[in-house]
């Protein structure tokens, strides 16, 4: 009974993303309709290159053009051309192996033996990437594919071209993706999580929720942040590759790559994710202390408290002034600048409060000195002097 509970929970819960996902597909622009442009255009794709091999020209192979077709609509553009160039020559020089020998041996499973091995180590040939694997399925569409001629095989590679350019061609043409809006959707992200993750501490440590179960959610969602980050990192490097050969990079309403605005919000939110895990770290190391004795006292707490809230703040404002539309940066800017001052102003009361308020525990003094001098660091991250 509780298997089955659970398995129809899990469905439940599957089946409402993915109804939520279309839609969110439907009815905003995002990363789903992004998903399902793509997906539209590599059964258009499919279609055209089977209406002109399959249905008009009857190739005596057609099925090879739609096959390729699909595959080559890429993520990107320049995706598409470059593993469009390295599959048809891993597809030509399978067939042309396979048919080499085929016609020397006379015998399909001889062939097999002979030229299997040898072209799936040429799939590890680096200049192929990861279409060397097209090299054995060309050897094996010409053995598998009835009786073997010079003719048949041209057609294979002929057909294989045709398909490649037709799903080049689409991608290309056809609302090429660019993936500059998941960019600053995956830095949004990690600016939230960052912001609620302190604002989170923050409360918990006014309420004096000192339990280890507390830190240690706190302290899993730090780590997750670093996550984020690095989620963000690959998004930038899937935008600017987006933008070779994309036509939507030129001419009216271009879309600009990321610059280098986006290099330094990525270096600001991977300091954010480290203190953010130095911070929650500590507060769970204090949380496992059984003596309650050893905990600091509500006048640090509730002054470290204020500090977390007035960072949490500026990290969110961080996040509308270097990832929003114009309008929004402007009106953010000024209030970020008055944020990261009342977050200095906060660092310097606790700098006033902790020697007096530790002075007796060396090593408390030490830790949360360490984390003071991490703090003003961000702080000059988030708006440099």
């Amino acid at each position: 009974m509780e298997w089955t509970g659970g398995a129809t929970g899990a469905v439940r819960r599957h089946g409402g993303a993915a109804v939520g996902a279309v839609r969110r597909a439907w009815t905003e622009p995002g990363r789903e309709r992004d998903l399902m442009v793509q997906a539209g255009k590599a059964a258009l794709a499919a279609c055209v290159a089977w209406a002109v091999a399959g249905w008009w020209l009857q190739a005596p192979m057609a099925f090879v053009a739609p096959w390729v077709a699909v595959v080559l609509v890429e993520s990107t553009v320049y995706r598409s051309l470059a593993h469009g160039l390295q599959q048809l020559v891993a597809i030509a020089v399978g067939t042309v192996v396979a048919t080499a020998v085929a016609l020397v041996l006379h015998s399909t499973m001889a062939t097999m033996v002979v030229v299997l091995p040898a072209v799936l180590l040429l799939a590890q040939w680096q200049r192929l990437g990861s279409q060397g694997i097209y090299a054995a399925t060309g050897a094996l569409f010409v053995l598998t594919g009835g009786q073997v001629s010079v003719a048949s095989s041209g057609a294979r590679i002929a057909e294989a071209v045709f398909g490649a350019v037709v799903g080049i061609a689409v991608n290309a043409l056809i609302r090429p993706p660019v993936y500059l809006r998941d960019t600053r959707a995956a830095l949004q992200d990690a600016a939230r999580e960052a912001q609620e993750i302190l604002e989170a501490v923050a409360e918990g440590l006014d309420d004096g929720e000192w339990n280890t179960q507390a830190a240690g959610e706190w302290h899993e969602r730090a780590l997750r942040l670093g996550r984020l980050v690095d989620q963000a990192r690959s998004a930038i490097g899937w935008s600017r590759e987006s933008m070779r050969g994309n036509h939507r990079g030129h001419g009216t309403g271009a879309v600009t790559p990321p610059g280098k605005a986006y290099d330094d919000a990525l270096a600001v939110l991977d300091h954010v994710a480290v203190h953010t895990a130095g911070v929650t770290r500590t507060v769970l190391e204090t949380a496992n202390h059984n003596d309650k004795e050893a905990r600091p006292g509500p006048q640090i707490t509730g002054a470290y408290a204020d500090f977390l809230r007035h960072t949490a703040r500026a990290i969110g404002l961080y996040g509308q002034t270097r990832f929003a539309g114009s309008g929004i940066e402007q009106s953010a800017d000024g209030a970020l600048h008055e944020a990261v001052k009342e977050l200095r102003r906060s660092l310097d009361e606790l700098h006033r409060r902790l020697p007096d308020a530790v002075a007796d525990d060396p090593e408390a003094l030490a830790t949360y000195g360490a984390l003071l001098a991490q703090a003003r660091r961000l702080a000059d991250q988030l708006v440099p002097n």
